[in-house]
């Protein structure tokens, strides 16, 4: 089936609305999501967006805080239009009527997080993207132009001359390929956090974007940044549960079983340490003692603020018999966040014309080698309005001829998805055991051996059956997998995310 638009957005997260809703309604938009609208990760984001809104921060305050955490990596120009541009962006959510926390004095509460040096954190309660993804489907759906195909998968990009036309997308309510052609398309799928065994992050996040990008010729950075949150909730019931970062800012402390905290031991910031300092310091300490889990301990502060500011962490908890006004939560880190992706400039152009690359599919070098707390819902949101301005600026008009139909007449219907479920599973137990926190180039090494041999696998498997869901994530696992390994085995040195036992500092 045939599918025409002027711009074509692969993710409905907060970059790839932020981007539709910024466009006029001249604009005919497809909006392709892999699930439902909501299941992204902008829905599960709890901190807060990162913007200089109050007389006693300044830009740049917020512009060294950022190129602090990044380990000297950041691209200076992208922090600076980035910081620059947070205020009117959270105007424009305003404007679209989210619902921002206030303070007893009727101003907008802005809360602190680990590495910031100021109070800058606009947020929503602790489920401050949830209420974003809220309002932008709000919007979205009050737009008769913009058009949601949810439950849609993207194949492969098809570029023609260096020109993306468009792209190939398996329709799972159908069993189908179907094409789209655009005159703009979008890369806005997210991070790559569940090519990791354990992830803060829901099951969409497989990379897609940055494997569709990467087979199509673009250029990639920054992957061996892998971002693991240092507090995830510990419950064998509590799937990928992530405990905010906010609950640190607001004075809760990491705690060993016998209750003494050990951050103050690896850094004199403490718990408001940046998250690779946080996560190695519990790894060390989860690896030193023989434990599963640390603790987290926001119960010396008063109740009623407790359940005040974090209601929804509290009530999860509570809901598991964890009432965390009076007892610790056990949690562990886990996979979180994509500091690199594809390679993009202020504009999120990519190499191939006509391609944008937008929130963590891409690389603004906003984030060098990690990523400062807050500042990823507003890349999302900056990069959204500057893709839709370079957009509108440079033209936009449909291709005169349609991408050419999907071809698997001589393929057969998969078999043996037990197979693809092994592949699965070892790809995403490779990468932790090997590509983790902590890695050596003996490690890297393993896992290069393992990956190239599973890379043979999947790409047989491709050759000779019919594509469904799972395959089409595999695929792009494995290619982001092995780009993770590669880049690791390039940096010879320790810095920021990546940490190598064989490399100095």
């Amino acid at each position: 089936m045939q599918n025409t638009f002027d711009v074509l957005v692969l993710g409905g997260g907060a970059a790839g609305l932020s981007l539709a809703l910024r466009l006029p309604e001249k604009l005919s938009i497809a909006v392709i999501c892999k699930d439902v609208l909501q299941e992204n990760s902008t829905n599960y984001a709890q901190g807060g967006i990162a913007a200089v809104l109050e007389s006693d921060d300044s830009f740049a305050a917020h512009v060294q805080d950022t190129l602090v955490a990044g380990a000297g990596l950041c691209d200076l120009a992208a922090v600076k239009f980035t910081v620059e541009n947070a205020p009117e962006s959270i105007q424009w959510l305003i404007g679209l009527g989210i619902n921002f926390t206030r303070s007893d004095d009727k101003n907008y509460h802005l809360t602190r997080e680990g590495g910031h040096s100021h109070r800058r954190i606009i947020h929503s309660a602790d489920s401050t993207g949830r209420d974003l993804e809220e309002t932008l489907i709000r919007a979205t759906k009050s737009r008769s132009n913009i058009s949601v195909f949810e439950n849609h998968i993207a194949i492969d990009l098809y570029k023609h001359d260096n020109h993306c036309l468009g792209a190939y997308i398996y329709n799972e309510a159908e069993d189908r390929v179907d094409a789209f052609s655009a005159g703009k398309t979008v890369i806005a799928t997210g991070g790559a956090s569940r090519v990791y065994l354990y992830s803060s992050n829901p099951s969409v996040t497989s990379g897609d974007g940055i494997a569709m990008g990467y087979r199509a010729g673009c250029q990639v950075a920054n992957l061996e940044f892998n971002q693991f949150h240092p507090t995830c909730l510990y419950h064998p019931l509590a799937g990928a549960s992530l405990i905010t970062e906010a609950m640190r800012g607001e004075g809760a402390q990491l705690k060993l079983p016998d209750g003494t905290r050990f951050m103050p031991a690896f850094d004199e910031r403490g718990e408001l340490a940046p998250r690779d300092i946080v996560a190695r310091a519990i790894d060390h300490e989860i690896k030193r003692l023989g434990i599963r889990h640390v603790w987290l301990d926001i119960s010396h502060k008063p109740a009623e603020f407790i359940r005040e500011h974090f209601p929804n962490i509290y009530q999860k908890c509570l809901d598991l018999g964890i009432d965390i006004t009076r007892e610790p939560i056990p949690v562990v880190p886990a996979a979180h966040y994509t500091c690199g992706g594809l390679k993009v400039d202020l504009n999120g152009q990519t190499g191939i014309d006509s391609l944008y690359a937008i929130g963590e599919a891409s690389c603004t070098g906003l984030h060098g080698a990690n990523r400062l707390a807050s500042n990823s819902l507003l890349e999302c949101l900056v990069f959204g309005a500057s893709a839709a301005r370079h957009m509108l600026a440079s033209g936009v008009s449909r291709p005169q001829q349609p991408i050419p139909p999907w071809d698997d007449s001589r393929v057969e219907k998969a078999r043996e998805e037990v197979l693809l479920l092994h592949n699965w599973e070892e790809i995403r137990r490779t990468m932790w055991n090997y590509v983790g926190i902590v890695r050596s180039f003996e490690r890297l090494r393993r896992a290069k051996s393992r990956i190239d041999m599973l890379k043979v696998e999947i790409q047989d498997y491709y050759s000779r059956h019919r594509v469904n869901r799972n395959f089409i994530e595999l695929r792009h696992l494995i290619v982001v997998a092995e780009l993770i390994v590669e880049a690791a085995l390039k940096r010879d040195k320790s810095v920021g995310l990546h940490y190598n036992i064989d490399c100095p500092t």
